[in-house]
């Protein structure tokens, strides 16, 4: 009888060996609005995957699908978004940074796959280049221009108080950040702030947050902004806030330009109020308030800035818990006659309250079970067996 099997010594055949295309390097070049990623490949293969950047597997806008690339394979990473965020240097400069994920398989999440943090670095140059936070969106010929040199504008958000220096890069939602726009220290211009808006980074949503008069569309999100004295730098105090299916939010401003003398800054900050009532005034009597023009009176260079950074979600109870019991404290302050605790001291004060009432009504159920067993035993005279069918073998008397 013939046997199927593998006779001793002979070799069994090897599997083919993988031709998965395993990225091992990478070079960058920065680009004005984006910085170009090209990955090599073990061996040169053909790339057959994904690129992403780090979070954001899921993104259509971000992610990069390739199918049988030959190797370098080149990926474009954008400065405004996709999780890209700015950081400034010591040296006036700017930094992007990010990590994309060179996936090789199209559709699982391999061991295969690796993370490259890619990093871009810009100097600025006479102060009027496009960098990180600076951009020159529209100039136009102004008084005086040809004596005076184009400011610096910078685009900071800060924790809470400026003044502590502390730039804010991840942080919660609800917590308080200022954002500070700021032009370098000089005598011929001043600054306006207007058309800010927040956006999502991956392309899907923005809110408007400032008009084009610089005025708050709504105060509840982000409030007017405050002007130093030299109308050289604005600030506005905020909450953190985020769109609910990422992480990153970019802010972006217009800085129209005006110049300090002869007037051409006096309507900074504007009058909001004013500003509403005369757009009402205008499309009441023409129906169409396309005709207003700026406070200014003309139409001045105008700068874009703009910055990112990465707002969590609030799991932090406690946090939330801390906040109230500040405000339960201020207001014990006020009054003294009042008598105010946390709400977590009083929900901890509800709950033992509420096991003292359970104890004390499962005691009085035992002693009134108690009392009753007590009056169905016999007394002198009586049998348990009292009743119709008395068994008189079980009683007696005195």
């Amino acid at each position: 009888m013939a046997r199927h099997g593998t006779a001793r010594g002979a070799q069994i055949p090897s599997l083919p060996t993988s031709t998965v295309a395993i990225a091992s390097t990478v070079q960058i070049e920065c680009a004005s609005e984006s910085i170009i990623v090209y990955i090599s490949t073990e061996g040169n293969t053909d790339f057959h995957g994904l690129v992403y950047p780090r979070g954001l597997s899921k993104n259509s806008s971000c992610l990069q699908e390739y199918r049988s690339q030959p190797a370098p394979i080149t990926y474009t990473l954008p400065l405004r978004s996709c999780n890209t965020m700015p950081t400034e240097l010591d040296d006036g400069g700017i930094e992007y940074f990010n990590t994309i994920v060179v996936q090789p398989h199209l559709k699982l999440v391999t061991n295969q796959g690796r993370g490259f943090h890619v990093r871009c670095r810009y100097q600025t140059r006479d102060k009027v280049v496009t960098n990180d936070q600076t951009q020159v969106a529209m100039l136009q010929s102004m008084p005086l221009q040809a004596t005076a040199p184009m400011p610096g504008c910078t685009m900071k958000i800060f924790n809470g108080d400026p003044t502590r220096h502390q730039v804010a890069e991840n942080v919660k939602i609800g917590d308080p950040l200022t954002l500070v726009i700021g032009i370098d220290k000089q005598e011929m211009f001043g600054l306006k702030i207007s058309d800010c808006l927040v956006r999502d980074g991956l392309g899907w949503g923005e809110q408007r947050l400032i008009n084009d008069e610089g005025c708050p569309l709504d105060g509840e999100i982000m409030g007017q902004f405050t002007y130093s004295q030299d109308k050289t730098e604005a600030r506005v105090n905020f909450q953190a806030h985020k769109f609910p299916y990422t992480a990153s939010v970019y802010y972006q401003c217009n800085v129209r330009l005006c110049v300090k003398h002869g007037g051409g800054c006096s309507n900074t900050p504007p009058r909001c109020n004013e500003v509403q009532r005369r757009r009402r005034d205008l499309t009441g009597r023409n129906g169409d308030p396309k005709g207003v023009k700026g406070l200014d009176g003309e139409t001045p260079a105008t700068i874009e800035v703009y910055s990112g950074l990465y707002v969590n979600e609030a799991s932090d109870v406690t946090s939330k818990t801390d906040y109230a019991d500040d405000v339960f404290r201020e207001r014990t302050m006020d009054d003294p006659n009042s008598i105010c605790i946390s709400q977590k001291s009083f929900a901890i004060g509800i709950a033992i309250a509420g096991l003292i009432l359970m104890l004390a009504v499962v005691v009085i159920i035992v002693i009134l079970l108690a009392k009753r067993r007590h009056k169905s035993v016999s007394t002198t005279g009586s049998s348990i067996y009292s009743g119709p069918y008395t068994n008189t073998a079980y009683s007696h008397s005195s």
